[in-house]
């Protein structure tokens, strides 16, 4: 039998929406990344596909920009040495200065893009500091806006985000500074 009324399937609606965000459920369920370098860091593969699947913003010589696959926010992107390191201390001179252009071209690029009211950038170095992948050093540039946050992170542990990966990491590519 078909219904084509879904709510005759579930009883009378409660009102609310439902946000379905069923590719979450790797990190939920602890599928985590190994910390070996190779085709189990999330970080080592990236580079190895072509820019849109591998959602990259840019390539650099030592470093590259990379979507956040769990963003906070639309345009949460990732700088990242291709060396497998786990500690910015590990950076060489030439890439940590790479790396440091490249958080300022991102900033640039998502000015453009979004015109963000502000920003969180930071490393979590290590587990206990929270690094979800500690093995390859990654910062996050996450852009913020006021009102950006509201009760679905506290009470559902749910993100809205307005924007498709893709289309935001197009909308950044657009924007990328000719001179990073």
């Amino acid at each position: 039998m078909v219904h084509e009324d879904p709510t005759e399937l579930a009883g009378v609606a409660d009102g609310f929406e439902r946000l379905w965000t069923p590719h979450r459920m790797v990190y939920i369920n602890g599928e985590r990344p190994t910390d070996e370098a190779g085709a189990g860091c999330p970080f080592c593969t990236a580079p190895d596909r072509d820019d849109a699947e591998g959602l990259i913003v840019h390539r650099g010589e030592r470093c590259y920009v990379v979507m956040n696959l769990f963003p906070y926010n639309p345009g949460h992107v990732l700088v990242c040495p291709y060396r497998h390191v786990s500690l910015y201390l590990d950076l060489t001179d030439e890439e940590t200065a790479e790396f440091t252009a490249l958080t300022k071209a991102s900033l640039r690029a998502l000015e453009t893009s979004s015109a963000p009211h502000g920003y969180n950038i930071g490393m979590n170095q290590g587990a206990v500091a929270g690094a979800g992948v500690a093995a390859h050093l990654h910062q996050h540039i996450v852009p913020r806006w006021g009102g950006d946050s509201n009760f679905l992170p506290v009470i559902g542990q749910t993100k809205a985000l307005p924007m498709l990966l893709e289309d935001v990491r197009q909308r950044l590519v657009d924007a990328w500074p000719t001179q990073a």
